[in-house]
Order: structure tokens, then sequence, then C-alpha cells
């Protein structure tokens, strides 16, 4: 075990990072208290080793009565809503009950941790196209995020600004988590994105020179790990090494996959089915830098590049 170990409270546990990130809690010794917003799902929270919960992170009461009976010393929010992304176009329709999760859930998840005294508090962001869309390749946590995204993730984007504010200003960790691929999520094997990739369904839209920051799940699991157990606070890009533009990742993973080439579309073209948003990420998102967590943290990747993570990690 490589320090102290505390007592956490992952809100979120069965989701794709909090499934990796528990066990990894559990092997160096933490006490953990994981939550679900099913019943069902208890039994697989505690086949990872940790105590289960049912919570509704979006009612006050039912989260405060959770953290209370756990009295954490470290709260990690890894709560999403998010199954599968069904249409670009409507991005924000898509992601509205995590963005309360994100705003509202974040507010009361603070509450109660303030509440039994927790010393640190943690909370998955983004990184990827909240980047503004301008300037150098390659953004770090101190540059702006966007100052006029599409208007179909503005109300995103405001979720996301929401919750690091509150996160900072509570001294607490902010992860920006890059992309996510492997078990669990929809780039993995038998993922929704792998899925339309190998029917030709994932065209590259325009000249794909939007750049995109990816990370395993395994990687951004350790990354958490990290987190809890370091004294630092602030925000930090979860990404690997390798910002990649669309252009050069997506023919590569069909490539790994054995599947055709991708078809390139037109802007125009795309925009019909993906929206702005959609077109901007393809063609204008920019990539995050990974030095400040790698620093800070003492972060070492598993798959620091996304071509050996597509290979062997999907």
């Amino acid at each position: 075990m490589g320090g102290p170990t505390h007592r956490v409270f992952v809100a979120g546990a069965t989701g794709a990072i909090g499934r990796r990130l528990v066990p990894l809690l559990i092997e160096n010794g933490h006490q953990v208290t994981g939550t679900t917003s099913r019943r069902e799902h208890l039994a697989a929270i505690g086949a990872l080793g940790a105590e289960g919960v049912v919570m509704d992170g979006l009612d006050a009461r039912s989260v405060m009565d959770a953290v209370t009976q756990a009295r954490p010393e470290v709260v990690v929010h890894q709560m999403t809503a998010l199954a599968s992304m069904k249409s670009l176009k409507h991005f924000d329709r898509e992601f509205a009950l995590t963005n309360r999760l994100r705003t509202e859930g974040t507010r009361y998840l603070l509450d109660a941790a303030q509440a039994v005294g927790a010393r640190k508090f943690i909370a998955q962001s983004y990184a990827g196209w909240p980047n503004r869309r301008e300037g150098n390749r390659i953004k770090s946590e101190e540059d702006p995020l966007d100052p006029n995204p599409p208007r179909s993730v503005s109300e995103t984007l405001d979720a996301i600004r929401e919750l690091e504010a509150m996160v900072v200003q509570a001294s607490g960790i902010a992860l920006r988590y890059g992309s996510l691929y492997g078990p669990g999520t929809s780039l993995a094997r038998d993922g929704d994105v792998v899925k339309l990739i190998a029917a030709r369904k994932f065209p590259v839209v325009g000249n794909g020179a939007g750049i995109w920051s990816f990370i395993h799940v395994d990687d951004a699991a350790r990354a958490t790990q990290l987190a809890i157990e370091s004294g630092t606070s602030g925000i930090f890009n979860i990404t690997d090494d390798e910002p990649a533009e669309v252009s050069v990742w997506l023919p590569e993973l069909a490539r790994i996959m054995g599947a055709k080439p991708p078809r390139t579309i037109p802007v125009w073209l795309g925009r019909l089915f993906v929206g702005d948003a959609g077109v901007s990420m393809m063609t204008q998102t920019r990539g995050s830098s990974n030095a400040k967590a790698k620093r800070e943290l003492g972060w070492s990747l598993r798959y620091p590049s996304w071509r050996e993570g597509f290979r062997n990690g999907l």
C-alpha cells in the first residue's frame, strides 16, 4: 500500500470508471462505500469489495443520508446518466439528466461532504470539445474554455463550468477525463461507437481536423486513485500523451478492427446528421495536455497512446 488509507465514498460506483476505481481502492486498503441508483446493482458493488448503498443523486435528503451513514473522509463524484449517445444534433437534450447531476448533484454531495467533515472532494469533469477552438493545438488547464460553443452544447458546457467552479471553490479536485475507451464504454469491442465504425456509419466530416484526447478507463481510474491519495487540489486533464485528429485516429481504429475505412462526407452533409456540435467536434476541437496530472499526481499511463490502447485495451 502506498500511504494512509481512507474511508472513501464513490457516488456512481457502477459507472465505467467506478467499476475500475473501486477495486483499485480496495486493493490499496481503503474502506469504500459505493452508490447506485438501482437496487439490483448492489450485488455488483459488493462483488467489487465495497459496501453498496442505493442513493438518488438528485434528492438532497437521499444524498445526505447516504453520506452521513458512511461518514467518509473522501467523496468522489462519478455520477452520470448517459447509457449511450443517440444524437449529437440534440446534445444538450441527451445530457440533460447528466447535467443535473453535474449541478444539483454536485451541490448536494458537497453539502453532505461538508456536513460530515470530509477532507477531500473529487468530481468528474470532461476534457475535449469544451476547449476553446482557437489558437494552440493542445490546451492546458490554464487555457479558457470555449467562450462561444455551438448552441446545442451550451447548456452542457454551462453545467461543466458550474461543476468546476463549485469544486474549486471548495478546494476540491475536478478531473477532466478525455474521451473514455475500454470496457464499459461506447468505445469497447461491443460498444455503440465501435459498432457504428464497423458498419461505416461513423464518417470523417470535412477535413477531420478536430483533435480528440483519449483515455483508457483503467488509466482514468488510476489517476483518480492518485488524486484521492494526494494532497493536491484544482483542475487536471486526465488524457493520454497523443491527442489526435479525427482524420488520424478514426481510420486507424477501423484498421485495427479489421473494418473498411470510414467514409468522408462534406461539412454540409455532416451538419444534417450530427448538427453544428458534431461538425465542430469533427473539424475544430482542440486536444488537452496531461502534463500537469503527470507532474503533480505522479501519474503514469498503462496506455500512453490510444494507438496501443485501441489494439490491446478495447
